[in-house]
């Protein structure tokens, strides 16, 4: 019976290493597991507010860009009303002629127009560019008089200074439509650009919490590995009582069976197969001590 205490305290002692070993394991892999919970709350916390300021600069562009449908409402307003505005003030100017004998606006400007590009087109000595600039100052001169004329005209005037008006209304309009739509631009932009960090933020996460449930199965597996060992250790020592004298489970005697032969027993837990205490008491009871 020596023999089979020896070969279970060698046993108990191979468990017992198994038992640190798997333990040392889990405690590793628990670390680890520990280490990639901690880098997905990081992610995730990176990822949440990555997806606010997103969110910020999306509600910020759809504010500029309600802003632009507004501002475009608004120039498209004041262009129809510069355009009726300038209809009735050239109405006015046909309906209201030039003075008798005055030659009209139109036929002014008509002749203006052949002089300047007569001037620009023709080759001419210095006297006859001479006289055909002064010509077309003289021409210049009466479209202002004319000009002058009709602004003294109370109608004409309120006419003309609506005109300016609805003119620098609809080009402030415009001007602001295209600082607002750029404004929207860069707003959509840089919510583009966070979504897409949002996005590999997201990989990032997806890939830590796989990486996490893989070591945590691993960590399981090793506790389940020493939990394993500890009942082996348990159970090797319970037979270790028995050996050196002890009563089965419970406190009492085995019902006698077919006599174990140590020489079997020894064998079987060389070779590590499994070897119940009533094993090890049926054995006693044989005589064999």
């Amino acid at each position: 019976m020596a023999d089979a205490i020896e070969e279970l305290e060698r046993k108990r002692a191979e468990s017992n290493a198994r038992a640190d070993e798997h333990r040392a394991i889990r405690d590793k892999l628990n670390a680890e597991a520990r280490s990639w919970a901690e880098k997905r709350a990081q992610v995730i916390d990176e990822l949440r507010a990555k997806s606010g300021e997103a969110q910020a600069h999306r509600r910020q562009r759809d504010e500029f860009n309600e802003q632009v449908k507004e501002t475009k409402r608004l120039r498209d307003e004041w262009n129809r009303k510069l355009q009726e505005v300038s209809d009735r003030a050239q109405e006015l100017k046909r309906t209201r002629g030039p003075r008798p004998g005055a030659v009209p606006t139109w036929k002014l400007r008509k002749d203006l127009k052949e002089l300047e590009f007569r001037h620009m087109t023709s080759a001419l000595t210095d006297e006859q560019e001479k006289r055909l600039i002064g010509e077309m100052k003289r021409i210049e001169q009466q479209i202002r008089e004319q000009d002058d004329q009709f602004r003294q005209d109370p109608e004409i005037s309120n006419v003309l200074a609506e005109v300016g008006e609805a003119k620098r209304l609809a080009e402030e309009n415009h001007a602001l439509v295209g600082q607002l739509a750029e404004s929207a631009q860069r707003e959509h932009e840089a919510m583009v650009s966070l979504y897409e960090q949002v996005d590999e933020l997201r990989r990032q996460a997806d890939e830590v919490q796989a990486k996490l449930l893989e070591v945590k199965a691993q960590a399981d597996e090793e506790h389940r590995a020493h939990i394993g060992a500890i009942e082996e250790v348990r159970d090797i020592e319970k037979m270790l009582h028995a050996a050196r004298g002890g009563r089965g489970p419970g406190g009492a005697p085995t019902e006698a069976q077919e006599p174990a032969k140590e020489e079997d027993f020894l064998a079987r837990l060389k070779k590590g197969e499994k070897v119940s205490t009533e094993d090890l008491l049926h054995l006693q009871k044989s005589g064999h001590r």
